[in-house]
């Protein structure tokens, strides 16, 4: 491939902006910092439970269980909703390799499944395929900043006596016919990593759910099996979110609403700027979604050689992700093989995430483009 000059190099854009982002909730978070250090209040206490309240509350959950970080989430949400060693939990071939290593850490057998054409999303024909009498959960993940089809894997799961457990990591605001992504299933685990829409200043994460049950089970696995210091009631390990992390998370979750209008805006403006390239294929809203945009992703053909062209032009794009579940070496000993999820497996050759935050500018959409145009041109 022949990409042509590269476009400007001297100012790159990021896939993220994270000190612009920093620098809108700066002055909040230093406050609440210097009060956490006053008390010496690290672990529990009072910004936690603050933030846990009003996360629940922006979503319409009646719980959020803060702990350490997104795979710890989905780990304590499938342990809390009785999964156990050798059940399966059918997922997204096309996901971060934390919704199946979720599974795997408890001893269960991740099922990977094939994604529909159009958004990338759970395929619910191929989960209803999928399901055996060792079933157990359902794991659609809302990719991209979508919310998957849930209301369509709900039957499913019901009739096999499988739960549903939506991996929220990417969709903080999203909502599916008026509901928030999250609060579909019986329990959602969710990331709070610093890139997500609503990111955290190092690893973090919670489970949410409307169940009192599942909310008891995840505090106290998460809290070395404990609700009552030195009484152990069960094994667990220690998972739980910290009140510098909360700061963070409580200031930035006061902006989330009109930070995710920002990214609709840049993802209508990207649509727009795109319309006339025909080789691009762009992302779509599915109908009864609202989407949160954490990342906008195009499909390409020659998606190396493109990425390799926007990487010298100073546009930091991404891949999310270039290698499926059941083709990591990590799961190469559970006998899928190549073309076992052809939807997935294409799609991974051809994605192409470009840069997207509430702060992006339209000039710098306009240099992605205009460096992707002559990518693609090249090609």
């Amino acid at each position: 491939m022949s990409a042509g000059m590269p476009v400007r190099t001297d100012a790159a854009v990021p896939l993220v902006d994270l000190v612009a982002q920093q620098a809108d909730v700066n002055a909040e978070v230093m406050a609440g910092l210097a009060e956490i250090f006053r008390q010496a209040a690290f672990v529990g206490g009072p910004a936690v439970a603050e933030f846990e309240t009003a996360y629940a509350g922006f979503l319409g959950a009646r719980h959020c269980v803060g702990v350490a970080n997104g795979t710890d989430a989905l780990e304590l949400a499938l342990r809390a909703a009785g999964v156990e060693a050798g059940d399966e939990v059918i997922l997204p071939a096309n996901t971060f390799i934390a919704t199946a290593e979720a599974a795997s850490r408890i001893g269960a057998v991740p099922v990977p499944v094939d994604v529909d054409p159009d958004y990338l999303l759970i395929d619910p024909e191929a989960v209803a395929a999928a399901v055996t009498a060792r079933t157990r959960a359902v794991v659609p993940v809302h990719l991209f900043g979508q919310t998957a089809f849930v209301e369509r894997l709900i039957p499913i799961a019901s009739a096999c006596g499988a739960v549903i457990v939506e991996d929220a990591a990417q969709s903080q605001g999203a909502t599916r016919f008026g509901r928030s992504a999250g609060t579909l299933g019986l329990a959602a685990g969710t990331s709070f990593y610093p890139g997500k829409n609503l990111g955290a200043a190092g690893d973090a994460g919670a489970v949410v759910t409307d169940d009192d049950g599942v909310a008891a089970r995840v505090r106290t696995l998460s809290s070395h099996g404990s609700l009552r210091k030195y009484e152990h009631d069960v094994v667990g390990f220690n998972s739980r979110l910290d009140a510098v992390q909360a700061v963070v998370l409580r200031a930035k979750l006061a902006r989330l609403q009109e930070w995710n209008r920002q990214r609709r805006a840049a993802a209508e403006r990207y649509r727009l700027l795109l319309a006339d390239m025909p080789s691009v294929e762009l992302p779509r809203e599915a109908p009864g979604n609202v989407d949160a945009w954490h990342l906008y992703v195009v499909r390409v053909p020659d998606r190396d050689a493109v990425l390799a062209a926007l990487h010298a032009a100073g546009i930091q794009a991404g891949v999310h992700y270039p290698v499926p579940v059941h083709r990591s070496g990590a799961y190469a000993g559970a006998g899928m093989r190549a073309g076992s999820f052809p939807v997935a497996e294409a799609a991974a050759g051809r994605i192409l995430s470009l840069p997207l935050f509430p702060h992006i500018t339209e000039a710098q959409q306009e240099r992605v483009v205009a460096a992707l145009t002559l990518a693609v041109a090249g090609d």
